[in-house]
């Protein structure tokens, strides 16, 4: 393989990553029904989320909502909820 088929197969956009993620849990259920899958990928995804803005930003939480699009506000309830930081 060249170099740049070995850097593009390293750099698979997030989505397809999530794709095959839910493809591989959906097919491991069986005949199992899935109830609240939305919740249960953003409790796995949204903390690991955040605590990498988190430590992009050097723990700059107004830095951090401006990189994630949220007010500095909702930032904090969602570290508390994750439990990234704690409560002052």
């Amino acid at each position: 393989m060249t170099k740049t088929v070995l850097q593009k197969s390293k750099n698979k956009p997030l989505s397809e990553q999530v794709r095959k993620a839910m493809k591989k849990y959906f097919a491991t259920l069986g005949d199992t029904n899935p109830a609240n899958v939305y919740e249960m990928v953003m409790a796995e995804v949204e903390p690991e989320l955040l605590k990498a803005v988190m430590k992009y930003t050097n723990n700059n939480q107004s830095k951090a909502a401006t990189a994630l699009g949220l007010n500095r506000a909702t930032l904090r309830k969602k570290l508390h909820r994750y439990n990234i930081i704690e409560k002052s």
